[in-house]
Parts: C-alpha cells; sequence; structure tokens
C-alpha cells in the first residue's frame, strides 16, 4: 500500500471538524499576517527612513548599509528562537508554542514605535533597535514553521497544497497590510513629518492584531496528527529511551528505524528549498525597495507602491501554486516555477533599472511572483511533509531559520554593499537572485515527491 493510499485509510485530520479546521486556518493566516506584516513595516522604514533616524551621522550609502544590518539582526535570532519553541512544541504540542510565538513578537514590534530617535538618545537609539529586533527574530523564529506545521496536520491529505497555502497568503496580506500603511503615510503627511514622527503608526497599530490573534490562538485545538503519535502520552512526547522501549513493545520498527536515521537529506533538501525562497524574498522585498529609492533616485512611493500592487497579484499566485501542487505534486511544480523564476530575472531587473514608473511596477509585480510568492505557497506545505511526526516541527523550523540567517538576513547587506563598490550597477543584483533560485532548482530535482504523505509516519521522506 502507497504512502498516499494510507492516508487516505486513517486520515487523523477526520478527529477535527470544519470548525476545528477553519478555526486553524484563521489562526495560522493571522500569525502569518502579523509576521510579515512587521516584516514588511521594517523592511520599508528601513529602505525609507530608519537610516536618517537611527544612523544620521553616518555616510548616506553607509547608512543603508547599518539600516539593512540592523535589518539583519533579527534572523540572527530566529534560529535561537526556532529551536527553543519548536522543540517545545515537538514534545508538548503546537498550540501553547504559537501562542507564546505570536505574543513575543507582536510586543516587540509594537515597542518598535515607541523608541527614541539617534538625534534624541544618540547611539541608544540603534541598540534598543536590535533588541527589539532581537526578541522579535527570536518569537518569528518559530512563528511561520509552527503555522505551516499546523496547517499541514489538520488538513486532508489531497487538500494540503490549498489549504496550507493560507500562510503564505498571510505572508501576502501582511506585507499589503503594512506596505497600505506606508502608503497612506506619505501621501498624507509630508517627508519631513513622517521622519519627524508618522513612521511610528504602523508599529503602534500591529498592536491590534496582535490581540486578536492571541484571542484566536487560546481556543484553538490541538493538532489531531500531534495527538495521533504512538510516542504522546497525556498530551506530552516521551523521552527518546522511553519511545524505543514503547516501540519494541509494540513492534513500531518505523519509529525505531526514525531514531536511529539521521536526517541528513531531507534537512539538506528543506534547507536549499528554504534558501532560494527566502534569498529572493529578501533581494525583490527588501534591497529592491532601497534600490529604488536610493540608488536609481526615484520617488519613495514607487517602490511602497510596487509592493501594493504585486501582493494583490499575489492573491491569485498563492492559492494557485498551492492548487498546482496538490494536482501535480510539490516536486514537479517546484521545477516548473524555478525555471520560470531563472527565465524572468534578467529582463524584469532591466525593467526595474530603466526607471520608467510602467516598467518598474510590472518588473516588480512579475518578479515578486514567480521568484518569491510561488515558492512561499509550496514552501509552508513541503518542509513539514519532508520529515517525520516526531521532530517535524524543531527540522522544519531550523531548516527556515538557519537558510534565513544567510539569505535573507545577509543577503540585502551583502547586495547594498556590492551595488554601492561597483557604483550602482544591477549586475550583483542579478547574480544573486540567480544563485537564490538555482538553489531551488537543485532541492528540487533531489527531493522525492512527498504530496499526499503520511504525517503520522515518524520516518523522514528520504
Amino acid at each position: 500500500m502507497s504512502q498516499t493510499q494510507a492516508t487516505l485509510v486513517a486520515d487523523p485530520t477526520s478527529k477535527r471538524s470544519v470548525r476545528d479546521l477553519v478555526r486553524a486556518a484563521i489562526s495560522g493566516w493571522l500569525g502569518t499576517a502579523l509576521e510579515f506584516m512587521d516584516y514588511q513595516l521594517y523592511s520599508l522604514a528601513a529602505a525609507l527612513v530608519f537610516a536618517e533616524i537611527f544612523f544620521s551621522d553616518e555616510d548616506p550609502a553607509m547608512a543603508v548599509v547599518a539600516a539593512m544590518a540592523t535589518y539583519g539582526v533579527g534572523y540572527v535570532a530566529r534560529p535561537v528562537g526556532a529551536f527553543f519553541f519548536a522543540r517545545l512544541g515537538d514534545k508538548t504540542g503546537r498550540t501553547k508554542v504559537l501562542f507564546y510565538t505570536i505574543l513575543l513578537m507582536g510586543l516587540a514590534t509594537t515597542l518598535i514605535g515607541v523608541l527614541p530617535t539617534y538625534g534624541q538618545v544618540g547611539i541608544l537609539a540603534p541598540i534598543l533597535l536590535v533588541l527589539l529586533r532581537i526578541a522579535q527574530g527570536f518569537g518569528a523564529g518559530a512563528e511561520i514553521s509552527g503555522a505551516g506545521v499546523m496547517l499541514a496536520e489538520y488538513a486532508p491529505a489531497r487538500r494540503r497544497g490549498i489549504i496550507a497555502s493560507l500562510v503564505a497568503l498571510g505572508t501576502n496580506c501582511g506585507t499589503l497590510l503594512a506596505s497600505g500603511l506606508w502608503a497612506v503615510l506619505l501621501l498624507v503627511y509630508s517627508e519631513q513629518e513622517v521622519i519627524d514622527w508618522a513612521w511610528r503608526i504602523p508599529f503602534l497599530g500591529s498592536a491590534v492584531i496582535m490581540l486578536f490573534a492571541v484571542w484566536v490562538r487560546f481556543n484553538l485545538k490541538e493538532s489531531p496528527v500531534f495527538e495521533e503519535r504512538e510516542d504522546v502520552v497525556d498530551g506530552r512526547a516521551l523521552s527518546k529511551k522511553e519511545t524505543i522501549q514503547l516501540a519494541t513493545e509494540t513492534g513500531n520498527m518505523h519509529a525505531i528505524e526514525a531514531i536511529n536515521r539521521k536526517p541528513i537529506k531531507a534537512f539538506a533538501i528543506a534547507l536549499m528549498l528554504r534558501f532560494g525562497q527566502a534569498g529572493n524574498s529578501g533581494m525583490i522585498q527588501t534591497y529592491l525597495i532601497s534600490y529604488i529609492t536610493v540608488v536609481l533616485l526615484l520617488d519613495r512611493t514607487i517602490g511602497v507602491n510596487a509592493v501594493i500592487v504585486s501582493s494583490l497579484v499575489a492573491f491569485i499566485t498563492v492559492p494557485l501554486s498551492g492548487l498546482l501542487g496538490d494536482r501535480f505534486g510539490r516536486k514537479r511544480m517546484y521545477m516548473v516555477w524555478a525555471i520560470v523564476a531563472l527565465i524572468v530575472i534578467v529582463p524584469t531587473i532591466l525593467m526595474i533599472s530603466s526607471k520608467d514608473t510602467t516598467q518598474v511596477f510590472i518588473g516588480y509585480v512579475i518578479l515578486h511572483n514567480l521568484a518569491v510568492m510561488s515558492f512561499a505557497s509550496l514552501e509552508n506545505l513541503t518542509l513539514p511533509e519532508l520529515f517525520g511526526s516526531r521532530n517535524r516541527y524543531t527540522y522544519t523550523a531550523m531548516a527556515r531559520e538557519i537558510a534565513a540567517i544567510v539569505a535573507t538576513g545577509a543577503g540585502p547587506v551583502i547586495a547594498a554593499a556590492w551595488v554601492s563598490a561597483v557604483t550602482g550597477s544591477f549586475i550583483p543584483i542579478i547574480v544573486m537572485l540567480m544563485i537564490f533560485t538555482l538553489s531551488t532548482l537543485i532541492a528540487s530535482i533531489w527531493m522525492p515527491e512527498v504530496a499526499g504523505r503520511d504525517l503520522t509516519d515518524p520516518r523522514d521522506a528520504i
């Protein structure tokens, strides 16, 4: 019997009602929306005003690098938070951890809105910003991974792609909301008013979403797959020694095999898939906005509005990618999207670098949707499907965040320094986007097909 057939015979998700599934979907969507609202709020603030507010004594070009570096600091804390919270999630359940992560992440983001500036307290301002970015990253490290794992474990096997794509839609909604808030600020207030005080409004406003998300998660039932695990007793996972003893007594050779086998191949594939998506995301959603404003010297509103338009288009791209992943498999769709993304990188960057407003918009929308959002839709489901039930949350979170440090955290900093060194050339941007996308293509060729896999199986997919 195949894994897909086995999944359909005894699917633990049947123990949850449609109402439970809807609540889990809303929970995942809200948490991810808040995380990416925070992400985009800081990305745009770093690109548009933070260089002047928190690093005003720096040379303008170096101030952008410093602002991007502070943005990257949050990614250093993410693997630590991912390891801490995800291990806790594998031992005690998903719901408790998702409650903690969203609370910590939301509070850190809100507090950025009350920080003093460099002009008010000097060097203390960027220090406080760095500390809050670390706290934000610590909470966010296990947030989107937990939301993806939760939805994958809640959704029926044949509909995991389309349902789990709601997590990616959360990223889209958060990005859209943050970009919309910035667009309104730039429209309503003068540039000086935004720099003086109005930049604080969206950070403070994020508290509303945080409080609603906390309330939803407080009433969320545990993942049915977690409860179905043989090594979970009274809501808590057994130790490795206890699991081996129980598996020996019951003759569960799959559990013993899962404990003895190293997850090297599955983890490497997950790392490479994530490296490609995260790297493209950092380059396109963070650095390109700064490039459009600082290097191309276009109006600040152009980059923000391009993000808004692209986020609206992604409401089609994300569920379509998830649906195609259900229909044709994760492996095949990853390969298709990666090849298409490689094809469009050069023409879209040329369009953006043309300084023509229409071409900037079209180029950005195409590149963002094909090289970021299509991957994000598949990623939120594929990574949990690669790993066995015992350590799924931990391995998913660690693969996501280790790759994010190198790709999303360091990528914009390297790009800013490299472009500055070659006096504004777009060649470094093309090279970096191709490297990230090739990582995804290679991983998709290497990976096995995981669509419809039995998520109660303690063994990894490869």
